[in-house]
């Protein structure tokens, strides 16, 4: 045993609140500061202090609520862009200019609170899963060639470097376990319920908890490639991207913020060749830039698709772009493989045929013996169906396993074979599983029939529900793209309820059937695990990947990757984008509504600053607040 000691990795702290998450966030902290002073000033107005002293709070509040729009404003206005930070700040300085400047402290403190709130929707967004990233330890024991330990950083790990990890202890790497067996936690990176048995040949990832056992785990990827490295770096990447109908607004808003200036200036200096007073045609001008303004209009979109974000990743789903999380909400077919998506892609034995006076208990255990040696996944299926019945399985002897013809080996003094079926002795029970799509072997004890076994891929518990759910959604069930046999793709597709049915596909057939789906007008998202199915993902309209938490290729390829491997997260998915599409409808309603009311009633008639401040700044706040509903858990609904 390795002399070494490793250092017990603590837990991690409990979770930060959200008031102490939002005052790190440096526009919550100046929102604050500016909303103070704006109540101090008015304080010392109403207590009749001395004007002076009411103004110096009051502009005080514009630097603190301020100063990070007028200097966003100046970089855009030297990169010879236009944006909303800059007509605000200018705005509330030709209000101060005319002795408003309670209405442009308002508009300041408004302003720099909708800002806030966009901060920490995207703080909020980016923390949900990127947490992950601390949860590796920073220390492991390295075992050296003469099994003496090494403590060292985690980060020093190299791929191939054998790791022990002992009881309790956090994974400080992905890799394969060597030697050992235990339970492993994977509720921080996977949201499993319950640990997951880690024996040898088992994938285990970093940052998930040991149970009691003892492991010793092969390092196979650097810590900068590690499952929860992978998943931070996705969470940076979708925080960072925009929708499309965010870029189309942004588009907007430039030209929309120059006919805004221009159309202040004109609103000023009309009336003051016309006759007006500086005071009253400056006091219109400004009240109209405010109420023009495109403040709500440019917060409509991200805030919604952000939460969207964040509530998918508490959940166990990346989406890797905002682009992605959109697309889910506009999908109209849903193309689903079989083998690792609506199956967990394990073989497993699903009916047991004893000849003659042999009971089916004796016919397992007497199979599960003789494959006790093999790794073929035939193999472990019998034995791991033997020890769930119970079943007392005796040692054998003399192993031999040929490949593609089966094993064989002796079991209590006699010879046991477990082998494809031979034609002249296939009865009516084993034709009837094949032609289910079943995969079938023949137990042979010393050379005359003993029985059949008949295994199949394990269906996932919540397909039935997921694609029921998906149906109701589209208003038609989803695809089946399988490469496998038509009679094993027809008997699941019964058991789940898909009447649309294509077998025996290859990769390419599966991205041809994608195109043909996109031909006839659909916005087709496909659901697979990632690996062969990778063409098809990248072809779809929207890729979402099962399972992809191990593979290089679902995160390459996918648009979204379901980490806990759940297919019930699929209809709750989509409706989640689809509530997010329609707060993004209803944030450019309320936000355009606002702007032509407060903007009509300018021209033609005499809106108070102080009006227009309330309501043009309360819609941004609104809409901000309105796009924040997603976060709460209520707005995630799996199916049952």
């Amino acid at each position: 045993m390795p002399t070494a000691t490793l250092t017990r990795t603590t837990d991690p702290q409990p979770a930060p609140s959200r008031l102490s998450v939002a005052w790190t966030l440096s526009e919550v902290r100046w929102a604050a500061t500016a909303l103070v002073l704006f109540l101090l000033g008015g304080l010392l107005q109403l207590t009749g202090a001395p004007p002076l002293l009411s103004w110096a709070v009051y502009l005080t509040c514009y630097v603190a609520g301020g100063w990070e729009p007028a200097v966003a404003g100046w970089r855009a206005l030297r990169e010879r862009t236009l944006d909303v930070d800059l007509l605000m700040v200018v705005a509330a300085i030709g209000a101060a200019a005319i002795g408003q400047v309670f209405d442009g402290a308002l508009l300041i403190v408004v302003f720099a609170t909708s800002g806030a709130l966009e901060a920490f929707a995207t703080r909020r967004t980016r923390d949900a899963v990127r947490s992950l990233t601390e949860l590796a330890p920073e220390q492991a024991c390295r075992l050296d060639d003469d099994g003496t330990g090494t403590v060292l950083p985690a980060l020093e790990l190299v791929v191939g470097d054998r790791v022990l990890v002992r009881p309790g202890d956090r994974l400080p790497a992905d890799g394969t376990v060597l030697a050992g067996a235990s339970e492993v936690d994977r509720a921080s990176v996977t949201g499993e319920p319950m640990p997951v048995d880690a024996r040898v040949g088992d994938t285990v990832f970093a940052g998930t908890v040991n149970g009691t056992g003892t492991l010793t785990v092969r390092v196979d990827v650097p810590a900068h490639d590690s499952v929860v490295a992978r998943i931070g770096a996705l969470v940076e990447q979708a925080s960072e991207t925009k929708a499309g109908t965010q870029l189309f607004i942004e588009r907007v808003e430039q030209r929309y913020s120059v006919g805004v200036v221009v159309a202040t200036l004109a609103l000023f200096a009309v009336p003051l060749l016309l006759g007006a007073d500086l005071q009253s045609a400056l006091l219109r001008a400004m009240t109209f830039m405010i109420v023009a303004s495109p403040c709500a209009l440019v917060l409509a979109t991200m805030p919604p698709l952000l939460s969207a974000i964040a509530t998918a990743g508490r959940h166990g789903v990346l989406a890797t772009s905002a682009v992605a999380m959109e697309g889910l909400g506009t999908v109209t077919a849903v193309v689903v493989d079989k083998t690792g998506t609506l199956t967990d892609g394990t073989p497993t034995v699903v009916a047991v045929l004893p000849a003659g006076d042999r009971s089916p208990d004796e016919l397992l255990a007497l199979a599960a013996a003789a494959e006790g040696p093999s790794e073929h996944p035939i193999g472990r299926a019998v034995v791991t169906a033997a020890r769930d019945r119970g079943l007392a399985v005796p040692a054998c002897t003399d192993f031999r396993a040929a490949v593609g013809r089966g094993v064989s080996a002796t079991v209590a003094g006699r010879s046991v074979t477990v082998s494809a079926p031979q034609d002249t002795v296939r009865s009516g029970a084993v034709r009837a599983e094949q032609d289910r799509g079943r995969t079938v072997v023949e137990v042979r004890v010393d050379g005359a029939p003993a029985g059949h076994l008949a295994l199949a891929d394990r269906l996932r518990p919540a397909a039935a529900d997921t694609v029921a759910a998906l149906g109701g959604a589209l208003g038609h069930s989803p695809v089946l793209l399988t490469g496998d046999s038509p009679q094993a793709a027809r008997s699941l597709a019964a058991g789940v309820g898909i009447t649309d049915v294509r077998a025996g596909l290859l990769p390419e057939d599966k991205v041809a059937a994608v195109r043909e789906l996109q031909a006839r007008g659909h916005r087709v998202m496909v659901v697979g695990d990632g690996v062969n199915d990778a063409p098809a993902l990248a072809a779809a309209d929207v890729g979402v990947a099962m399972g992809g938490i191990g593979s290089d290729l679902a995160v390459s390829s996918a648009d979204v990757v379901v980490v806990r491997d759940d297919l019930a997260t699929l209809p709750a998915l989509v409706e989640l984008s689809r509530r997010a599409r329609r707060l993004v409808v209803q944030n450019l309603t309320i936000a355009g509504l606002v702007v032509v009311a407060l903007v009509t009633w300018d021209l033609v008639g005499h809106l108070p600053l102080p009006l227009g401040v309330a309501g043009h700044e309360g819609s941004t706040v609104l809409v901000a607040l309105n796009g924040l509903r997603l976060l709460r858990r209520r707005a995630w609904a799996p199916a049952a």
